[in-house]
């Protein structure tokens, strides 16, 4: 059965394009999670008119992104933490402590957008990487000290 993405899906295809997938696929998960319409004509004009709308969108946020990736160029976050006589923390710092030390500053980020592989455990200085949007993306020195 061939459908037309409304969504980006992965190993799929992105949003717009045309796939081939088995009508159950389509009938169970893509159609009624409204992720994908079937490839008729009067459908393709359609989804047509709302790609370019979701391109205008998009090429707004990424803008703001891009922009708001220049104003935090220069931020540095610094977390305290308790740690042990080997610079181990009690505990760890996660990507929401990253996230609350940022809206501290002014900046008001979700916790998923920091890309934290795994908690940091140590004292010391790391780069985080902030994913503003999926084309922009900026490292961010964070600084864990020992508390006072």
């Amino acid at each position: 059965m061939e459908v037309i993405l409304r969504e980006d899906i992965e190993k799929l295809g992105t949003r717009g394009e045309v796939v081939k997938v088995t009508a159950g696929y389509a009938r169970n998960f893509l159609l009624p999670r409204r992720l994908a319409v079937a490839a008729t004509s009067s459908n393709k004009g359609i989804v047509e008119q709302e790609r370019q709308g979701h391109l205008r969108k998009e090429a707004k946020i990424q803008a703001d992104a891009a922009d708001l990736g220049k104003m935090m160029g220069s931020v540095e976050v610094t977390i305290a933490q308790k740690a042990g006589e080997n610079d181990q923390l009690f505990g760890s710092v996660t990507a929401a402590d990253i996230a609350v030390a940022l809206e501290k500053m002014g900046y008001t980020i979700e916790r998923r957008k920091v890309q934290l592989d795994e908690p940091i455990k140590t004292l010391g200085d790391f780069k985080v990487a902030v994913r503003l949007h999926k084309e922009v993306s900026i490292d961010i020195p964070v600084h864990v000290v020992r508390e006072a």
